[in-house]
């Protein structure tokens, strides 16, 4: 037997949110699934529409070993089970700690990636992350809360960078956000966005300065699930066109006509 038939474990990115961006591998798995463990304090319950015939678990209320003892008694039992994360498991999914304890029991798993919120966002205000002559580098990172975050990994450390930057899991701080955005490099005058629950029906929407940041999330009583993005991508008409389409760039597959 091969061993893409032995694996029953299937690590699986949910997307942002709205139930049409899983990946079309992500729905096939969960259409044969038998048991489907799903983070149900962020993952739509809408995407549990493709496993009708699924026993369902909601992680948000277990604990690690709870979720690896379902696991355990799936693979026994010879079940497909789809462990269903948020946007893409590899972001702030807490998925090594799951597939260590795997290893060490022998289970064999696979891993199919998820749209992050960060890209559910840009598709929403219709984003382009690195334009030429003002970003090439995209951010993703967060302010420490029961997570700590390395030191050299700091806000400021990211913001003196002045590319474009979105940041997870930090809503409930924005003040202390803003201000160590400041102090890090960017002006208070930066455009930012403050994008609610991208891609779900109830998604709000906000494009503001970093100072304006905790007060566009009080004034709309956003105190969680929500991204913040900062950088003068978000708002600059002021750009570079690519060189990858110009008249007188010659590719591989296009010579230069001027």
């Amino acid at each position: 037997m091969s061993e893409e038939n032995m694996i029953k474990i299937h690590f699986v990115g949910a997307g942002p949110g709205a139930e049409d961006l899983i990946t079309v591998r992500g729905a096939e798995l969960l259409k044969k699934a038998d048991v489907v463990i799903y983070a149900g304090s962020l993952v739509n319950p809408k995407l549990l529409d493709y496993a009708p015939k699924a026993t369902v678990y909601n992680s948000a209320k277990m604990t690690l070993e709870e979720v690896l003892a379902v696991m355990k008694d799936a693979y026994a039992g010879g079940k497909e089970l789809v462990r269903l994360h948020t946007g893409d498991p590899s972001i702030y999914g807490a998925v090594k700690e799951q597939m260590d304890e795997l290893d060490r029991l022998g289970i064999a798993y696979d891993s199919c990636p998820g749209v992050s919120a960060c890209f559910g966002a840009s598709s929403s205000l219709n984003l382009e992350y690195t334009l030429p002559g003002v970003s090439q580098s995209l951010i993703i990172t967060r302010m420490a809360g029961k997570t700590d975050v390395p030191p050299l990994e700091s806000i400021e450390s990211f913001a003196a960078h002045k590319s474009t930057m979105a940041i997870y899991l930090s809503t409930s701080m924005l003040e202390e956000l803003t201000a160590r955005l400041i102090n890090g490099g960017y002006t208070a005058e930066t455009p930012a966005a403050l994008v609610y629950k991208a891609t779900w029906p109830e998604e709000k929407r906000f494009i503001c300065k970093v100072s304006e940041l905790a007060k566009v999330a009080e004034a709309n009583n956003i105190t969680k699930t929500a991204l913040v993005l900062v950088g003068d991508v978000i708002a600059t008409t002021n750009y570079e066109k690519s060189r990858l389409y110009a008249a007188d760039f010659s590719t591989e597959y296009r010579t230069a006509s001027i």
